[in-house]
């Protein structure tokens, strides 16, 4: 039995703020008396070819001082810029992602006298996204070749993500369904009405990324060759079912 003692309460939040109060305020559907209430946790899958990978790649620099680390900087990032474009990246995948410059102490004298002032180190990268990956190897090769010391990456995703949440999403009602109807029918019962669906996204595969360090050394390799497999896109659905 509901008390009394709410009302009072209720009213108050209803004159203060009728839209936020109405909203706090849920009933449940209500259950016949020889029906079941059945919750549900279910997965709902599908799986895509990633078509687009995203580099970080520039250029750092050192230098006694911050003029010419600077200097020597711009001059070979502006190669790396200028080998996107004639590779064919579109003005709008270019983004800047960092630009540092720090002073380089020398922490390891043995006098008194405190850390030496050595130099300068000037970083500049971009975030880069490719969208025909089977060119990304032979573009990271071209990178290495004029002069990036910097690479990292590649993460591979899913360009229209949206169209594979709501394929997973309808794999996850029919799987709801279906996970519902066994158990109705293993009871005696059948499913009468579907009562509530909440949504919470799974945790899709990890990004594949490229080791950093193996990065670094391309320009010793042959072609280097960027795989994209595949990736899964989940959904979690929280399903609650009336049996009769």
């Amino acid at each position: 039995m509901t008390s009394t003692r709410i009302l009072p309460i209720l009213a108050a939040a209803l004159a203060l703020n009728p839209a936020t109060a109405m909203a706090q305020v849920q009933t449940a559907p209500a259950l016949a008396e020889d029906a079941t209430r059945l919750d549900l946790t279910v997965t709902g899958k599908t799986t895509r070819v990633p078509d687009i990978a995203t580099i970080s790649t520039g250029v750092q620099t050192r230098a006694r001082t911050a003029q010419e680390a600077i200097r020597q900087n711009a001059q070979r990032m502006s190669q790396v810029l200028a080998a996107l474009r004639e590779a064919g990246v579109a003005e709008r995948d270019i983004r800047t992602s960092q630009l540092s410059l720090n002073p380089q102490y020398d922490y390891r004298r043995e006098s008194g006298e405190g850390p030496v002032l050595t130099g300068y180190v000037a970083t500049n990268q971009v975030s880069v996204r490719f969208r025909d990956i089977a060119k990304s190897g032979e573009i990271i090769d071209a990178l290495v070749s004029v002069g990036a010391n910097q690479i990292n990456g590649p993460m591979l995703s899913i360009d229209d993500v949206d169209a594979a949440m709501d394929e997973a999403r309808a794999n996850a009602i029919a799987e709801g369904r279906q996970r519902a109807e066994l158990y109705a029918a293993a009871m005696g019962k059948r499913v009468t009405r579907v009562v509530m669906v909440s949504e919470g996204r799974a945790a899709n595969r990890p990004p594949i990324v490229m080791n950093a360090a193996r990065s670094m050394a391309m320009e010793d390799a042959a072609d280097t060759q960027i795989v994209p497999g595949e990736q899964d896109v989940a959904v979690v659905l929280q399903m609650s079912f009336d049996l009769e």
